[in-house]
Formats: C-alpha cells, sequence, structure tokens
C-alpha cells in the first residue's frame, strides 16, 4: 500500500439525487491516477459508465455521479495507470494450454523448480506429461544453472516430463523420450538436433540449431485438453494476466495454432461475455509450401476489424512464409536465410495490400529486414504499399540505423519484447557487449518518431509478467541483473508505459479509445500494489494489480478488494499444476529458499574449483554443461 489508508476501500461518496442514466456504474477515488493524456496528465479519481471513462478529477469533482447502483472503489491512494497491453503475446495459444503448464516464471532457485516438479509428478496421472514450456532461464535461479536431465529422472521417474528453455532448447527425462518415441533410429529434423549419448541413444536433451520446430513439435505429441477444459484454461490464462494489470493484448499467432480451429475457444468465450481481456488477433500461415494458398482463402472469407472491442481481426502474421523466418537462438550462429525467398514472400504481401489487409513480420536480425524492406520498397515504386495499410516488425534485435530510416519512410511500426531479459547473457557470450548496448535500439527508434509497442512474446521464451519487461525497457538489465544497455538505450518509466499502453493501441488502430483514461475511452485501467513511477527500480518486477477494471467490469481483485471481481470456475483438470502453485510464482515468498540454494551453489563451485573443473572467476550464469 502507498501512502496511509483512512477510509474503507469500497465506499465513501454520498449518492447524489441525481437521474438514474447520468450516474456512472463504477467509480474510483482517493487515487494517484496517472492517464498517459499529456492534456491532464493526472487525477485523482476516475468515473465510468456504459464501459467508458465519462469523467475525471477530484473526489468532490466526481460526486454527482454516484448514484445509488454505482460502484465504488477506493484506492487507498495507490496508484491507477490505463490498462497494460501486451503488443506481442501468444494469448490464444498459451490460454488452450495454460492449465497443463507447471510455471517456473519468478521462480528464484533451481531448488524450489525440482521441488515443485518433483511433487507434480505425484498428482499427474498416468498418460500425462508435466510440461514446463518458457517464461523461466538458468539466470534467475540462485543456482545459475539449468537443471540435468539426472535430476528430471530423479524427480519424476515415471511422469514424462518436458521442460523449454526459451527457444533454444529442451530436457527430457526419461519417460518423455519414450513417451516422444524417440529411438536410435529416429533421425534429426531439418534445423534441430536430437542429442545423443555415446550408445547413439537419444539422451533427452533436444537443440534448435537453430530452428525451434523440433521443440513444437515434440511438445504436441503430450495429450491435449478436451474443449471444456480449454474453456476454463482460457479464463484462467486471462484473470492471471489481468493480475498484472493488462487489460488487452495483441495476439500474434504462432506455430501449431491453426485458424479457425483454435481460435473457437476464444471466440465462444467473447460470444458469451466471458472474456476479461480484449484481443486483436493475427492469421499465420502453418504449412510451408502452402502459404500463399492459406492466406488467398482468408481474405476471401475474413478480413481486418472483423469483431468487436473485446476480439478483433487485426491482420496477418508474425510469418507470411515460413523461408523468410528468421529463428533467435542467440546461442547458435544467426541463421542463413535461403537465397531467393523474396519470390513467394513478395507474392504474399502483395496478396494482402491487394485485399487490404496489414501484417506483422518475425524479423530478429537486420540481414532479414534489409532484404524483407527491398520487397517493400519494390512495391512502394509500384503505388502499392503501404497502401494505407498497418505494418510493423516484432522483435528487431540487432536492427540498423539505416534500416529504420527505411521502416520510417515506409510508414512501418515496431513491436519490441523484453526477449533479451531472458537471452541476453547468450547474446553477449556470441556477440559481445559492444554489440549487445543496442539490441534493440529502442531510443534510437523513438528519436526517429517511430510507433513503437512493447510486449514479452510469451509464453514460450519471456514470461507474461508485463513488469518484468517494463523493468527491463527502464533498467536494461536482464532477470538475472546483467547490465545490457548504456543510459542513451534506455527509456524513463513513463515513456516505458506509454509502450505498454499507447504503443499497443496504435498498432491496432484503436489509439482514440484504448491506452490512455480520457473522457470517451474505454474504462481499461489498474490499481498496483506498488507505485510504478516511484518506487525502487529493483521492486519494478514484483509489482501487481490489486484491481483490474476492463471496460467497467471488475476482472481480477485481491488485497483490500478480494471477492469484487467476476468468479471463474474452478481449475480442471484437478490435477493441473496451476491447481496447486498457479502461475507467476511471487518472489516475496522464496527468501529462505533462495539464501539456501545461493549457498549450496557457492559450496558447489568451490569444489569444482578445487578439481579444475572450473576456472577461479565469477560464476557463470549459465552451466557450461548447457552452454550450447
Amino acid at each position: 500500500m502507498t501512502g496511509p489508508s483512512t477510509s474503507m476501500p469500497v465506499a465513501g461518496l454520498v449518492p447524489a439525487p441525481r437521474r438514474e442514466h447520468e450516474h456512472a456504474d463504477l467509480v474510483v477515488r482517493n487515487a494517484k491516477v496517472f492517464t498517459g493524456d499529456s492534456g491532464r496528465p493526472g487525477a485523482r479519481a476516475v468515473a465510468i459508465r456504459d464501459g467508458h471513462v465519462v469523467a475525471l478529477g477530484d473526489d468532490h469533482d466526481l460526486a454527482h455521479l454516484v448514484g445509488p447502483g454505482t460502484q465504488v472503489v477506493d484506492a487507498l491512494g495507490r496508484r491507477v495507470i490505463p490498462g497494460l497491453n501486451d503488443s506481442h503475446l501468444h494469448v490464444i495459444r498459451g490460454g488452450l494450454n495454460y492449465v497443463l503448464e507447471l510455471r517456473w516464471d519468478g521462480v528464484r532457485s533451481l531448488r524450489q523448480a525440482l521441488a515443485m516438479l518433483r511433487e507434480q509428478a505425484g498428482r499427474t496421472p498416468k498418460g500425462q506429461w508435466i510440461r514446463v514450456v518458457g517464461g523461466w532461464t538458468a539466470e534467475q535461479f540462485a543456482e545459475r544453472r539449468m537443471p540435468t536431465v539426472a535430476e528430471l529422472n530423479a524427480a519424476a521417474p515415471d511422469t514424462p516430463v518436458f521442460v523449454l528453455h526459451l527457444y533454444q532448447s529442451a530436457l527430457m527425462n526419461r519417460a518423455a523420450v519414450q513417451a516422444a518415441g524417440f529411438t536410435r533410429e529416429t533421425p534429426d529434423p531439418r534445423g534441430g538436433q536430437i542429442v545423443r549419448g555415446r550408445d547413439g541413444e537419444p539422451n533427452g536433451v533436444l537443440l534448435a540449431a537453430p530452428s525451434a520446430l523440433i521443440l513444437y513439435s515434440t511438445l504436441a505429441k503430450a495429450p491435449a485438453l478436451d474443449e471444456a477444459d480449454r474453456r476454463t484454461s482460457t479464463r484462467h490464462f486471462l484473470r492471471e494476466l489481468n493480475r498484472f494489470g493488462l487489460t488487452s493484448a495483441v495476439d500474434a499467432a504462432g506455430g501449431f495454432q491453426n485458424f479457425p480451429d483454435n481460435y473457437a475457444t476464444v471466440v465462444d468465450l467473447a460470444r458469451a461475455g466471458e472474456l476479461t481481456l480484449r484481443i486483436a488477433y493475427h492469421l499465420f500461415p502453418q504449412t510451408a509450401g502452402q502459404e500463399l494458398a492459406d492466406l488467398k482463402r482468408w481474405t476471401e472469407t475474413v478480413k481486418p476489424g472483423d469483431g468487436d472491442e473485446w476480439l478483433r481481426l487485426n491482420g496477418a502474421g508474425e510469418n507470411l512464409t515460413w523461408a523468410a523466418a528468421d529463428f533467435e537462438n542467440f546461442s547458435e550462429p544467426r541463421p542463413e536465410l535461403a537465397a531467393g525467398y523474396e519470390t513467394a514472400f513478395e507474392s504474399a504481401v502483395r496478396l494482402l495490400l491487394e485485399n487490404g489487409w496489414g501484417f506483422r513480420l518475425h524479423a530478429t536480425y537486420d540481414e532479414t529486414i534489409r532484404r524483407d524492406l527491398a520487397v517493400f520498397e519494390k512495391l512502394a515504386a509500384e503505388g502499392l504499399f503501404p497502401g494505407g495499410n498497418r505494418w510493423l516488425f516484432d522483435h528487431a534485435e540487432t536492427v540498423s540505423a539505416h534500416s529504420l530510416d527505411r521502416i520510417a519512410a515506409l510508414g512501418g511500426s515496431l513491436s519490441v519484447q523484453n526477449r533479451m531479459s531472458f537471452q541476453g547473457a547468450a547474446f553477449l557470450d556470441r556477440y559481445g557487449a559492444e554489440a549487445a548496448a543496442h539490441t534493440p535500439p529502442v531510443r534510437a527508434m523513438l528519436d526517429r518518431g517511430l510507433t513503437v509497442a512493447a510486449g514479452t512474446d510469451a509464453t514460450r521464451v519471456s514470461s507474461y509478467n508485463p513488469w518484468v519487461a517494463l523493468h527491463w525497457l527502464v533498467t536494461g538489465r536482464t532477470v538475472g541483473g546483467t547490465a545490457l544497455y548504456p543510459a542513451g538505450n534506455l527509456i524513463d518509466r513513463e515513456t516505458a508505459l506509454g509502450l505498454y499502453t499507447r504503443g499497443g493501441a496504435q498498432l491496432t488502430g484503436e489509439q482514440d479509445v484504448k491506452g490512455i483514461l480520457r473522457e470517451g475511452c474505454y474504462g481499461d485501467l489498474a490499481i498496483l500494489s506498488d507505485d510504478y513511477l516511484t518506487v525502487p527500480e529493483d521492486v519494478i518486477p514484483d509489482i501487481e494489480s490489486v484491481l483490474t477494471v476492463v471496460g467497467g467490469r471488475i476482472v481480477y481483485a485481491t488485497a483490500e478488494y478480494e471477492g469484487l471481481d467476476e468468479a471463474v470456475p474452478p481449475v480442471t483438470p484437478e490435477w493441473s499444476p496451476v491447481a496447486r502453485f498457479g502461475g507467476y510464482q511471487s518472489g516475496a515468498l522464496q527468501a529462505s529458499a533462495v539464501a539456501e540454494a545461493a549457498a549450496e551453489s557457492e559450496q558447489h563451485r568451490r569444489w569444482r574449483v578445487a578439481r579444475g573443473a572450473v576456472p577461479e572467476t565469477t560464476p557463470s550464469f549459465v552451466d557450461p554443461c548447457f552452454a550450447h
């Protein structure tokens, strides 16, 4: 809580004798409101009616809007911000699988992570897998290392375990190797490697070299939920996102996310009025060689803007053709994309533009961005590009100054994610500190007046916690504390918050109604546990929302407000890891476990130094055995 409390959290204003239609549905008072509106940056109270903001001001200014049916929430002096908008989140796919996953997001020690896995093994029925699927890195653990396959076997000798580490690798215990059907005879897929022991048998390690398809395809072998459980899973994932103040997300589609089948759950929830997060989604061709056929079929049946303020189609991407995608495993060399991919890529872009479709493109490296821009410039010379359509590059970690100028000239935008929070150490090891210092060059993007939005790329790389991403933007540090950026590539807290609110709204053409608290805009806001604008930097990743409002609906509430939010059904199936552990693990509860793990890790390091296994230096963030 920020500041002293002198009132109850729900109460405080005397209803005014006004006509019912003039009263607000919800009033948040006694708040420190950051509006995001330069014309009126602050307020003490916000009133919402029919899903939209109708007034801001001091408490007494809004008193006349309180009627017998108005819900009044006292913020108790806390900070209120516009609802956050993750501009690149795999929210649809994440929702379909959320309750099946053991999340190590936020876990501060490998000791605790393995204890969670061991306990879950005792709860998981035969035939099901334990899945740790993204949102963590070895750098976050006190031990500064990944688990070993032997540790997975010891924790779960009979239950298949699949542990995904970014888009770099996966670890599988003996039972998972068998369940996936990997044998001595199984060939390595293109761009991937099944690591084998001296006997030729798979040893439980999979490498993206550099394609992540081996990781995706192996995970897809695990059992899926039925439709009823997918619905429940999605509702709980959206509630988990609301926990951090997220009220919107731009879904970037992704591998193994087929349209329309895998979109049916969110469509059903939208029709039932049960979405608690506004979603703008994209369509991503899934099969190499038939991308143009898929895009043509979609342009003939749906169009961007279809839907409503809760669920709407935004365009194509983040891949248009598979040959143009540059996988970002920074532990591996930059992939060399095939010569001549531009022919099919140009056809895809031309088809979209001719049908009024915008798009987003996965592009990690400047080498890819330069080739894509050449295609766009060719189409621009014909007067076709961009043709009034919104388009953007995603990620753009190594984009050059010259490429930024070309993007600006073509009216493009950028969406950046905090993948370097989790992969920064690997990037440093491969490319060095000088290259890492502007990867990505966020400050340079903004200095050119480009539209820039922020996100996470969750759930299989970074964590979905937006405050980890905001911490990265303002400090330039990884989750393990490694400093990546000089002051010239950092941005202040208000600017970073703007990337997470107004920025995402600009990518979907909703900047006039979303990302800002102003009369007429959506009534989307969050009351924060700590004041983001003033707390020490190291507190930022631990911020959560204590009350989240979307369209005037209270969709998440805790602390003094517990019980004010809408009910969700219990987690199913009952053995779900989420039912036992929840999602993101709060760091405040882990201090003793972290201290024990750190002490144990230091003892182990000294033992290895004494035997000449490692040099007498500062311990590495990643165990050398797994520094692929």
